[in-house]
């Protein structure tokens, strides 16, 4: 049996230069998913197995490279249903394998982040080739992941997840790209809730500035903040606020990171 592979929306990008600086932050509000996502609920899953180690690069979320980033192979692609137009990336989620004991690993479960989305193909049914369509939840793993709950010949797996509160090592990082008074944000390693609903930006010499967001956990906005400490305004899909008060000198550069305040893990 061959191994089964999905294509994936994968958007490449440059890793970025790392420089870190120390902030003053204000404290965090408790960060927790709500009881009624943390409930079991039934799925579907496939796997990709990589044939360049490129396919590790990119990704529907962008976080580019996501050894680099922090993530590893321990990630996920979202069916539409469950992607939320990108503001579910960042948000973890336990899978475990279910109702097939021929291929089940019993008594295991993986922990994912979300970091990227399995598109839908409308040339086949949801019921049949088309895995990602609408009504499906489809979580579509790297081999590696995979395999630590199913053997490979499972193919199109039902499981169950759950949403889960992320733990993450270090700060929050803020990648700052752009051009001129073009600003964009990426925001990575996000523990709590792990997704990003809100963002709001403050130069030295301005009052707070709300984000859009581009893509995936990408913010941006117009604005001439050049030569001005930045600090963030952080909030997640739970309501909880974290705020990052001068994470940059004042001589930033585009395609640097920073790192901030944290969110609480219960």
């Amino acid at each position: 049996m061959q191994r089964f592979l999905l294509p994936l929306l994968f958007l490449t990008l440059s890793p970025p230069a790392i420089s870190h600086y120390s902030s003053s932050t204000s404290s965090p509000s408790s960060s927790s998913v709500s009881s009624d996502a943390s409930e079991w609920r039934p799925a579907r899953a496939t796997y990709y197995a990589a044939s360049n180690p490129r396919d590790a690069v990119g990704g529907a979320c962008g976080y580019g490279d996501l050894v680099k980033s922090g993530y590893g192979m321990a990630t996920v692609g979202l069916s539409e249903t469950l992607f939320e137009r990108g503001q579910i990336c960042g948000a973890c989620f336990e899978l475990r394998c279910v109702d097939d004991l021929r291929w089940c690993i019993p008594g295991t479960s993986i922990i994912l982040t979300a970091t990227n989305f399995c598109a839908p193909n409308y040339g086949f049914d949801p019921d049949g080739g088309g895995h990602c369509n609408p009504p499906n939840k489809h979580f579509v793993l790297p081999i590696e992941a995979f395999e630590k709950i199913a053997i490979w010949k499972a193919g199109n797996m039902p499981v169950q997840y759950r949403r889960i509160n992320c733990r993450k090592e270090g700060s929050m990082r803020f990648t700052v790209d752009g051009g001129g008074i073009f600003i964009s944000v990426l925001i990575t390693n996000v523990a709590g809730a792990g997704d990003v609903a809100a963002v709001k930006i403050k130069g030295s010499r301005t009052g707070w500035l709300p984000m859009g967001r581009n893509w995936g956990q990408n913010w941006h906005i117009n604005a001439d903040l050049k030569n001005q400490a930045l600090s963030f305004e952080v909030t997640s899909s739970d309501r909880s606020t974290v705020t990052s008060y001068n994470v940059s000198p004042k001589n930033w550069n585009y395609g640097q990171t920073f790192e901030g305040k944290q969110f609480e893990t219960p």
